[in-house]
Formats: structure tokens, C-alpha cells, sequence
């Protein structure tokens, strides 16, 4: 078994071919073992404790309702991918996939960058989305002569501060930005729906707790193509933010024009830099040639299960089987059932 993809979806792949028997060897094309972690930005927490925030088999450890930043994450993966290699995974960091063909047998043939091909019956595609951040359609974008970057490019207000901001989406990752920003530039977050928030510690437990006791992060979707909206979680620092006006929300403008912005209402202003907090496309480039994504790139699949080639599986999706399926405490769930899956398929270990 060949799985591509060395962050948690990857180590969470390792884990559960390894409890079935599988030897699973796993390319990652980064020089360590922890996905895309290392490139969030700087102030980065888990929006689950960490009781909640585990890979199957290794607890985060230390005060379980801690919110977890973003170095820790790195070092806790660390630490499970030793643990797979002392239980016999191979991990294999470096290692860059560039193709993946249908082989004249069962399996596929996975080239590397260097040129080395490998083989395998079972591929388990848990790349990822990080290194394919989505940039949506906006009039004007291209043609705008200020800054335009994405959440993936940030790191810290220091390379935005004094500066007139406008943050483009309505997720938790738009709002933390948003908020971080506020101290030290003009900002105002645009998206074409309100902001929605939930709050993150309801009756005294954090939401992930409540979650948990009702079996929502449990809860199979009946349809995985059409995620609903994810509500921002907030211990009320973010609305009273938005309420003494350290940074407002407006609805989506109707136009960029040069390093200006023409608002809905027709208010036009000039303004610095535009951050697109717009989420994420699965990074599958490398099965292109296979036949096995839809003209945008999606995999064709049901549950991380191929549609169009037998042995081939996919895990941290976004909304794959469950509300939580890409995340630490829900994709090692998705890992077992692909696993099963795939092993029912194959009739044998390998």
C-alpha cells in the first residue's frame, strides 16, 4: 500500500493499514512528517481541545481543554509518525508525487519528481488541500494593483500593519484573521452571507463536548457535495469585537478598480491589500492522467472510495463522510472505514 501524503490524513491512513495487517509506506513531499501545519499562520489554535484533537492510538496530551497552537500540532505529529515507523510504517519524506498511472496489472504506477516509479495495488490519496488554495471569481481581482494574498500566505500582521485591509470570506479563518489584524490595520471582512456564530463553550463545556455526547460529529452525510456552511466558533471576543468596531463586515463588494473597491452601496475606497480567506480544493493534481477527478479536480468518489478505479481511496476530504472528517478528532474514523473498505476489496493484505 502506497498512501501520498504525510499530515494527518496520511498518519491516520499508516495507522489503520498497520492494524490491518497492511505495510504501508508513505510519501510525504515536505522534509518532515506533519502535512501542511508548518504553513498556517502564526497565531494558529485548534478550534477543538485537545481531548478532542487526537489521531488514534496517541493522546495530545497535557491539559485536555487547552486549545492547541499550531507548533504543538507539528510536534504531536511528529511523534505519531515515530510511532508508526517503530511499529513497522514506512515514511518516506521528500518525496514529491508527480503522476500516478493505471498499471498493465492491478494497481498503479506512482512516479516521483527524481523519476523513481513505484508500484502498488492499494493507493490511498490524503495530500491534502493546503497547497491548493481556492481563489474565487471576483470582478476586478485580477486586475487589482494592490496586495492580493490568500490565507495560506499569511503569517502575522506584521507585513500588513498601518495598512487599509479587506479580508474576503465568513469562516473561522477569516474571523481569526480578521480579528488578529484589527490591532494594527483598518480592516473589514466582505463576504456575500453574515457571519454566523456558535458559541464555543455552551452550559460551560466546549462545543466539541456536545458534539460528542448527541453523535453529531458522527453524523453521515447523506449529501457530502454539498457541505452545509460552518459557523464560526466564538467565546464572544470576535461579535464584541465586531460591535465596538474594531473591524466591521460588510456584503460582498461589487468591484475591484485598480487599488480601489466600489462597495455595494457605492461607496468607493481606496484600500491596500485584499486576503482571501476562501477555504481549499483538494490537492490532487497528481491524478489527473488517471481519469479519476472531475473536470475541476474533485475526486469521483463515495465515502473515500473510488468511483473509477478499484483499490484506489481517498481520506481528509472536507466533509467526506462526517462533519469532522477533516480534522484531528474525525479522520481517523474515515481512516478505518476506507481501510476496511479497500482491504474487503482486495481480499488480502499487502
Amino acid at each position: 500500500m502506497v498512501i501520498v501524503g504525510g499530515g494527518q490524513a496520511g498518519l491516520a491512513a499508516a495507522h489503520a493499514a498497520l492494524g490491518a495487517g497492511w505495510h504501508p509506506l508513505v510519501l510525504e513531499a515536505s522534509d518532515r512528517p506533519v502535512g501542511s501545519w508548518r504553513g498556517y499562520y502564526d497565531s494558529l489554535k485548534l478550534f477543538s481541545p485537545a481531548r478532542y484533537s487526537s489521531l488514534p492510538g496517541l493522546a495530545f496530551g497535557g491539559d485536555g481543554e487547552r486549545y492547541p497552537c499550531r507548533d504543538e500540532v507539528v510536534d504531536y505529529l511528529e511523534r505519531y509518525a515515530a510511532g508508526l515507523v517503530g511499529r513497522g510504517a514506512e515514511i518516506r519524506t521528500g518525496a514529491h508525487v508527480t503522476a500516478v498511472e493505471a498499471s498493465d496489472g492491478d494497481g498503479f504506477s506512482v512516479r516521483l519528481a527524481g523519476g523513481e516509479v513505484l508500484t502498488a495495488r492499494i493507493l490511498i490519496a490524503a495530500s491534502g488541500s493546503f497547497a491548493r488554495p481556492h481563489r474565487p471569481v471576483l470582478p476586478g481581482l485580477d486586475g487589482f494593483t494592490g496586495q492580493v494574498l490568500h490565507a495560506a500566505d499569511y503569517r502575522s500582521p506584521a507585513s500588513l500593519s498601518g495598512e487599509r485591509v479587506v479580508v474576503v470570506g465568513a469562516g473561522n479563518s477569516a474571523i481569526q484573521i480578521a480579528y488578529e489584524l484589527a490591532a494594527h490595520a483598518r480592516v473589514t471582512v466582505a463576504s456575500r452571507d453574515p457571519i454566523r456564530f456558535v458559541a464555543q463553550r455552551p452550559l460551560g463545556r466546549d462545543l466539541h463536548f456536545w458534539l460528542r455526547l448527541t453523535g453529531f460529529d458522527r453524523l453521515p452525510l447523506r449529501r457530502a457535495d454539498r457541505p452545509p456552511t460552518v459557523p464560526v466558533l466564538d467565546d464572544g471576543r470576535y461579535r464584541q469585537a465586531l460591535r465596538q468596531g474594531r473591524f466591521d463586515r460588510r456584503p460582498m463588494f461589487d468591484r475591484l478598480d485598480g487599488d480601489h473597491v466600489e462597495w455595494a452601496d457605492g461607496h468607493r475606497e481606496r484600500i491596500d491589500a485584499v486576503l482571501l480567506a476562501t477555504g481549499y480544493r483538494p490537492n490532487l493534481d497528481y491524478l489527473a492522467d488517471l481519469g479519476a477527478l472531475t473536470a475541476d479536480g474533485r475526486p469521483l468518489q463515495r465515502g473515500g472510495v473510488s468511483h473509477t478505479h478499484p483499490g484506489l481511496g481517498y481520506l481528509g476530504l472536507e466533509w467526506q463522510r462526517t462533519p469532522s472528517s477533516n480534522t484531528l478528532r474525525g479522520v481517523g474514523a474515515d481512516a478505518r472505514h476506507l481501510v476496511r473498505s479497500l482491504a474487503r476489496m482486495d481480499g488480502a493484505g499487502g
